[in-house]
């Protein structure tokens, strides 16, 4: 399951790649945005300035911005940035694999071959998926408040709800 603290982050990013070319946006205003609580958003910020996925500038122009275009950042690189590893569960993962204390034989293990199953498509997704690729398959639904909330839909869905608005 994606931790808030991974879908704050999907959210930031989204927020960013929204802004216009050379545009910065506070962390302050990105948590107000997307009810974020601020002083968690610094630290996911933080790591995702870490990790070159996004930079800061301080002073009176100061903010945050994707560090490279949106079409070169995958959303499985920005999800182990901020959660690690994408296997559910330690002995399915790559790079942080951990022996179960409770198996004698992890090569015959049928539980960690599931989820090594399940790491591995997911992993093909979301190693595959791009920040531009999340937002172009987005879809506008306008909330009964006039706010406006980002929904991944298929292309065909926003034809449709684009003909519904007309």
């Amino acid at each position: 399951m994606l931790t808030k603290k991974a879908k704050y982050g999907l959210k930031a990013l989204i927020a960013l790649a929204h802004l216009p070319e050379g545009g910065r946006a506070l962390g302050a205003e990105i948590a107000a945005s997307n009810q974020i609580p601020k002083k968690f958003l610094d630290h996911i910020l933080t790591d995702l300035r870490n990790a070159g996925i996004v930079r800061s500038r301080k002073g009176s122009i100061g903010g945050y911005s994707l560090f490279r275009p949106a079409s070169e950042i995958r959303i499985g690189d920005a999800i182990r940035v901020i959660d690690g590893p994408l296997a559910p569960i330690r002995c399915a993962s790559r790079t942080a694999y951990e022996q179960c204390e409770d198996c004698a034989d992890p090569g015959t293990c049928l539980v960690r071959k599931a989820m090594t199953e399940v790491r591995d498509a997911m992993s093909a997704i979301l190693d595959e998926l791009t920040l531009e690729q999340m937002i172009g398959n987005a879809l506008l639904v306008r909330g009964g408040d006039d706010n406006i909330d980002l929904i991944g839909a298929d292309p065909r869905e926003r034809e449709i709800e684009e003909f519904a608005q007309q």
